[in-house]
């Protein structure tokens, strides 16, 4: 069956020369102006009808390549077949080549998959939407909170396909032991079967 995707957008925009978001980040073209500046976004993705992402913002750069986008105080949602929100999140910045699906997030980030009850908070963070990786720098902290256990550290990697993450780096954790009663306790067998996908380079 043919997949269709319509795009719909609510905000005010206007052409502008002066400082962008993009100033000092990772850049994707040599282009320091923005072609449009759109404010108070708010944006809704529909595939075969149905609602998929919703995402806001404070302030959405598109540049004249087409591809780079980059967004300020970003807030978005993703929805599941049955119109319920699998993902939600935030961030201060996003950096985006939406060509290539790669978009890098940055400051105050905050991700909660509602289905894994889990939540990951970091301060810069790297999304490849054709491979469904989610990485940190080698040396950045990345927190994951899921149930009653708390697990921090460095040189993250998260698949969406196996649904399993990865810390190379020194890691610290903790586990809420009044946290477990009859009914999370299958909750808390998740969290030990999620532990033993980490990993540790001595």
């Amino acid at each position: 069956m043919r997949r269709t995707a319509l795009f719909f957008m609510t905000s005010s925009f206007f052409l502008c020369t002066a400082c962008s978001l993009k100033y000092g980040m990772a850049t994707y073209d040599d282009s320091t102006t923005p072609e449009f500046i759109f404010s108070d976004v708010h944006f809704d993705r529909y595939e075969d009808n149905q609602k998929t992402l919703s995402l806001s913002a404070e302030k959405m750069e598109q540049y004249k390549d087409g591809k780079s986008l980059y967004a300020k105080n970003l807030d978005f949602q993703i929805i599941d077949n049955n119109g319920e929100v699998t993902t939600e999140g935030s961030c201060k910045l996003l950096a985006a080549d939406t060509k290539e699906e790669k978009y890098v997030l940055y400051d105050d980030i905050e991700i909660n998959s509602k289905k894994d009850d889990m939540t990951v908070t970091a301060d810069n963070l790297k999304w490849n939407g054709k491979s469904e990786q989610l990485t940190s720098g080698r040396n950045d902290i990345v927190s994951i909170k899921k149930g009653g256990t708390f697990i921090q550290g460095s040189g993250f990697s998260a698949s969406g396909v196996s649904k399993k993450f990865t810390f190379t780096g020194v890691i610290t954790g903790s586990t809420d032991t009044e946290y477990s009663n009859a009914d999370d306790r299958q909750d808390e067998n998740a969290a030990a079967d999620t532990e033993e996908t980490v990993q540790q380079d001595e």
